[in-house]
């Protein structure tokens, strides 16, 4: 044998060594790996959509009356009711309108009780043939001018009194109250454009998010409700540190207009939020249910590898124990597994642990993994 065939010879026979496969077929013990038996199943299949926390009520705190601000009522970052004291005006300037116009009314209902008697005594008079029918409509209009002179007066009065009412300007909604943008000593003015204070609600707060407009035609048209009907509905929150919200949501509402520039419609959530941990403006991720697909697998992430190509494969190992390589569809994650519609059958053994020491087509010793460690691990973490 010449020295090229001798070397030729040895380096075919440290290949077969060292295959897993070939060594096994030669006589060497099964390697040990961990499997997971898979089943079909139902499943809830969801989307994650990104979503903006917003206020279910606002409103801007502004002055109606012009004047110095002498007061604030409330502390900043608390909790008022309606009709809560927020800011205190000078009344001194309304609070001698209204005196004016009480001397108004007084005048005017003087001028009315005499109107009033003079009109009496003319009827009398004119009854009696003493008093000419013009005298007596004179008096007639005379009276009902002076009674309308004080409804005129008394409406000036209501409308002095409305206006030194404004001069405690009060919560119109109950929530949360924000920083005071302005401080005792400044003039404010009627209607003016900054708010002197912002008050949200944020219990219940809505989630705004936004979804493709095909997506809302199959809202529209029920096919979602019919592919939910006995499926999960409930909506969930993903924080932006990664945590899940406790609490889980309901669809409230959709804009009735699509963005011709993007093709999506804002669709609008509620969730509680007695803790006030959401907080308006705060980004979070919204998991909703879209569809439910059976005849699927779960598949441990741990258990689904990626070929040189980046398809996605598992190592099943057949009922001869030997481990064969299968192409698979996900349809979708969930938490850490994958959704599978295609590549599996049902009893199908997925390796998810010792890869390092085998390959496809060698021979092993399948254990199954112990569920219980496993969701204990994952409680932990």
């Amino acid at each position: 044998m010449t020295l090229l065939a001798r070397f030729t010879f040895a380096l075919s026979l440290c290949i077969a060594l060292t295959s897993p496969a070939l060594a096994q077929q030669g006589g060497g013990q099964p390697t040990p790996v961990t499997v997971v038996t898979l089943e079909p199943q139902t499943i809830t299949l969801t989307a994650t959509l990104p979503g903006r926390v917003a206020a279910s009520a606002l409103a801007e705190v502004r002055p109606q009356v012009n004047g110095i601000i002498t007061e604030r009522l409330f502390e900043e970052g608390a909790h008022v009711d309606v009709n809560d004291p927020l800011f205190r005006i000078d009344s001194a300037t309304y609070e001698a309108t209204l005196q004016q116009s009480r001397a108004s009314v007084a005048q005017a209902e003087a001028q009315l009780r005499a109107a009033e008697r003079d009109a009496g005594r003319l009827e009398e008079l004119q009854a009696r043939n003493v008093a000419s029918e013009q005298a007596l409509d004179d008096a007639q209009a005379a009276r009902d001018s002076a009674a309308a002179a004080l409804e005129l007066a008394r409406a000036q009065m209501n409308s002095a009194q409305i206006e030194l009412s404004r001069t405690t300007i009060r919560a119109r909604l109950s929530g949360r109250i924000g920083l005071s943008q302005t401080s005792q000593g400044e003039l404010v003015t009627a209607s003016q454009a900054q708010p002197l204070a912002v008050i949200r609600t944020i219990d219940p707060v809505y989630v705004d998010v936004t979804q493709s407009s095909a997506d809302l035609l199959r809202w529209r048209r029920g096919e979602t409700e019919r592919a939910l009907a006995d499926a999960d509905r409930t909506v969930r929150l993903t924080l932006a540190d990664g945590s899940v919200y406790e609490h889980t949501g309901r669809l409230q509402a959709a804009e009735p207009n699509v963005d011709p520039q993007t093709g999506v419609v804002t669709m609008r959530m509620q969730f509680e939020n007695p803790q006030t941990l959401l907080l308006p403006g705060m980004y979070v991720q919204v998991e909703m249910p879209v569809d439910v697909a059976e005849n699927v697998y779960l598949v441990p992430q741990e258990g689904v590898v990626r070929d040189r190509r980046g398809r996605p494969t598992a190592w099943v190992v057949n009922p001869d124990g030997v481990i064969e390589e299968r192409p698979l569809s996900i349809v979708q994650d969930r938490d850490n597994e994958w959704v599978v519609d295609e590549g599996l059958n049902p009893g199908d053994r997925v390796v998810v642990a010792g890869f390092q020491k085998t390959a496809p087509g060698a021979t092993v010793a399948p254990e199954e993994r112990d569920t219980s460690k496993t969701t204990a691990d994952a409680a932990s973490e």
